[in-house]
């Protein structure tokens, strides 16, 4: 099932052709080799993905993406399936925690509705996105239908062109829908791949008998679907509206060579996905933070990925994506604006 919103070329792998220069610039500032850290590793990756030795962060765009899941009337979530339309009126209202990091840092914030189970009318701020008010109970069948996740696909995508045309090179998604922390936990199942068991948290917040209801129902559901290893067909089969409009976001991100911005658990599910698709897109990608949902580590492991932060979040929204921002500028920054042992005047380590 290949999708028209997906590269048909395989995304390439970035160019290292200036990594001397870049790495010599970087070594030539008025501090010790490595003494900023992972920080440097940032800087060179900024520039390589910009293929310049003066990377810029040029208007950092958020996508919160929310969708509702079939499967989430049949237990796996600790919160009733209204909250996902009730939050939605909140990020529209300013009020939940992404609100309060974007407007800190600077960020354009779009709300999607990818999918949820709520008619909210035309609304300022509000992207209409919608493939149908909810997925399909992935506990009796498939939660959506291809064509349902191509379109989700495509929208995703079109959405990350349209801010890249609007002159932004980095992207980050946030997420908001009850169930889908299941929905994610086996995505990395079955890509990671990962023993079920350790690829299922608590969620929202679920009690030890939530816990152990939640993991009954996941196991039930691979049950009826074993041995899937295509991508496309997986997310298919388990995904959310809000992760498949995610996963097509990154793809069309990496091709137009912005900078991702992973958040966690469920961002980083669809971006194992999207990965799974197109091999190189970790290069491409700054992993924001290790998140408080224990199965977040095996999709960092299977990605080869290191987190920045490690703060013990578990929110979503991309509220880690958000915290992470002023690290990614502190790179370019210091890259471009510190001064060199030579324009400062400051001797070098003899």
């Amino acid at each position: 099932m290949h999708s028209p919103a997906l590269p048909r070329a395989d995304l390439a792998r970035l160019d290292t052709g200036l990594d001397a220069a870049l790495q010599h610039k970087i070594d030539n500032k008025t501090k010790p080799p490595g003494a900023l850290g992972r920080l440097e590793a940032l800087a060179l990756q900024l520039g390589r993905l910009q293929n310049t030795l003066s990377p810029q962060v040029s208007a950092p765009h958020m996508l919160v993406f929310a969708g509702d899941h079939g499967a989430a009337r049949a237990g796996v979530s600790a919160y009733p399936q209204e909250v996902t339309w009730q939050m939605v009126e909140n990020f529209l209202a300013g009020g939940a925690a992404i609100n309060v990091f974007a407007r800190q840092l600077g960020w354009t914030l779009q709300v999607v509705d990818a999918g949820v189970a709520h008619d909210f009318g035309p609304r300022p701020g509000l992207v209409d996105a919608k493939i149908a008010a909810g997925t399909a109970n992935y506990l009796e069948g498939p939660a959506m239908r291809p064509d349902q996740c191509q379109a989700a696909l495509a929208r995703g995508a079109a959405l990350a062109r349209q801010a890249a045309a609007a002159g932004s090179n980095l992207l980050a998604c946030g997420e908001m829908g009850i169930g889908n922390t299941a929905s994610a936990s086996l995505l990395t199942h079955y890509l990671a791949p990962a023993p079920l068991e350790l690829c299922i948290g608590r969620g929202t917040g679920l009690d030890d008998n939530g816990l152990m209801r939640k993991k009954d129902l996941l196991g039930a559901a691979v049950a009826r679907y074993p041995g899937a290893t295509d991508p496309l067909s997986i997310l298919a089969h388990f995904g959310g509206f809000e992760i498949t409009m995610m996963v097509g976001a990154m793809l069309a991100a990496a091709e137009a060579k912005m900078l991702i911005v992973a958040d966690g658990f469920i961002v980083t599910a669809a971006l194992l996905v999207a990965a799974r698709l197109q091999p190189a897109l970790p290069d491409y990608c700054v992993f924001a933070h290790r998140s408080g949902e224990p199965g977040h580590q095996l999709q960092l492991d299977a990605l080869g990925a290191r987190p920045l932060l490690d703060l013990g979040l578990r929110l979503g929204e991309g509220t880690g994506a958000a915290l992470a921002l002023p690290l990614i500028q502190a790179a370019a920054n210091f890259l471009e604006q510190m001064a060199s042992f030579e324009s400062a005047g400051v001797a070098e380590k003899t």
